[in-house]
This record gives structure tokens, sequence and C-alpha cells, in this order.
């Protein structure tokens, strides 16, 4: 794992990322958007950011759904529609 905030160089394997709880990965995505924002890279350091902001962006993804998979039931209605029940105030 690389982190270079001086220099505004971002490199996480995909197994870092993993490794990562929702707010490490968010607070990450947020420094490496604040710096590109302020124009603190240069074009290479930039598409690496980016690309570590997308393996980011996509683990939140991923643990926000399983997040909300944990409150809600899906079921099948008899009409073959999908339907989804809050389980959060029921016993599990």
């Amino acid at each position: 794992m690389t982190k270079t905030s001086e220099n505004a160089v971002y490199k996480y394997t995909a197994q870092d990322i993993e490794k990562m709880s929702f707010e490490q990965a968010l607070k990450e995505l947020e420094t490496i958007v604040s710096s590109m924002e302020g124009g603190q890279t240069t074009l290479d350091q930039s598409v690496g950011a980016y690309e570590t902001g997308i393996l980011l962006k996509n683990h939140c993804e991923k643990q926000l759904e399983q997040a909300r998979l944990k409150i809600e039931k899906i079921s099948v209605s008899q009409d073959g529609t999908l339907q989804t029940t809050d389980i959060s105030n029921q016993e599990v």
C-alpha cells in the first residue's frame, strides 16, 4: 500500500481496500477528491488517484448494499413482483 499525501499519490491494492471499513474508505475517497479539486496533482497522479477513487467508491457502495440487505427482506409476490420488507424492527 502506498499513500503519500504530500505529492498526492494514492495507490491501494484491491485487497487493501477490501480490508477497509466503510468509514476508512470514505475518508480516503474524500482526501483524493479534495487533492484533485485543489489541483495538487500531476496528470499521472490524477489518473492513479482516479483509479483508486473508483475502487474506493465501489467498495463503499458494496458496504452500503450489504447494510441495506441486512435491514430489508426481499421477497417475490405471487404475481412475480419483488417486494422489500423492512426487518430492522423485527426479531431475527
